[in-house]
């Protein structure tokens, strides 16, 4: 596994330790992060970290299982992974197609896509 593989990979892990600070360390500082069917984009780390905090606030703990990941040789790394979410009570099991563009070893861009109508009525 290269090291961009590990990087991804180490830092889907971190998602479920909920440590935002730990979560944002992976990221360049004008890092886009776009779940794809949602707006507004979220550009640059303070933008970034604000959403991760609002998403922390909705559920009581995430678990991202990646399922395969490639990557190429431009800092390329894609994963198919399902993102169990626990809304306070409410399970869903979110499939994901997810792509993130490394450079010098931090996350420059993000971008997730999903079924919204899996969260339809949970994330407003």
């Amino acid at each position: 596994m290269s090291n961009n593989n590990e990087i991804v990979t180490a830092f889907i892990n971190s998602w479920s330790s909920m440590d935002i600070d730990k979560i944002m360390n992976f990221f360049t500082d004008d890092a886009i992060y776009i779940n794809t069917p949602m707006r507004p984009h979220n550009r640059g780390k303070k933008a970034i970290r604000r959403f991760t905090k609002r998403f922390f606030t909705m559920v009581d703990n995430v678990d991202f299982i990646i399922h395969h990941q490639v990557e190429n040789s431009n800092g390329i790394v894609m994963n198919e992974r399902t993102d169990y979410l626990n809304f306070h009570e409410k399970q869903v099991e979110l499939p994901v197609m997810g792509i993130f563009e490394l450079t010098d070893g931090k996350i420059k861009a993000w971008r997730d896509y999903f079924d919204m109508e899996k969260l339809k009525g949970i994330m407003v």
